[in-house]
């Protein structure tokens, strides 16, 4: 079986830093004035039917693959990934979604997994190859079909409307 190469222990401090930084970027780099509560790029997206939800996914992914290449073990990539699909999912309620994506916090919910993972000393796992393109093509499968299902319900919505008017 085809295994992820792993990282060496300097490049994983600083390949978690840079997801970190990911991470604050897409879930709460904007605070809201006169509130101690933040949202970041990934809410904003959002608001763009279909692509947006794309765009949010891959760079989750991105964190998602490179948490495997940290060597995460399976268990733990299977719940960053339902992390994302809640995200995903609440996605295809336009406008809603994006207030569920600014409470959720997907990727801030994944960098604190990859941190508990980095807090306790075990031996890190080669992931398998294979593992990780069915999970993470399994979530671009089912991103697919929420983008359809946004699509369809913006035109929907766009046709209730324009018999409005």
């Amino acid at each position: 079986m085809s295994k992820l190469p792993r990282q060496s222990s300097e490049n994983q401090k600083s390949t978690l830093r840079h997801l970190r930084q990911l991470s604050h970027l897409l879930d709460n780099a904007i605070p809201i004035p006169g509130t101690p509560y933040r949202f970041g790029l990934d809410p904003i997206l959002g608001l763009l039917p279909g692509g947006g939800d794309f765009l949010s996914t891959i760079f989750s992914a991105y964190i998602v693959f490179k948490a495997a290449q940290i060597g995460i073990s399976r268990s733990l990539l299977q719940q960053m990934v339902l992390n994302i699909l809640v995200d995903t999912l609440s996605g295809t309620v336009p406008f809603l979604g994006d207030l569920v994506d600014v409470a959720w916090k997907a990727n801030v919910k994944n960098i604190k997994l990859l941190e508990e993972h980095w807090d306790v000393p075990q031996a890190p796992q080669k992931t398998d190859w294979w593992f990780l393109v069915l999970l993470l093509g399994g979530l671009f499968l089912i991103m697919m079909v929420v983008v359809a299902i946004s699509v369809t319900i913006l035109g929907w919505l766009v046709g209730i409307i324009s018999r409005l008017f």
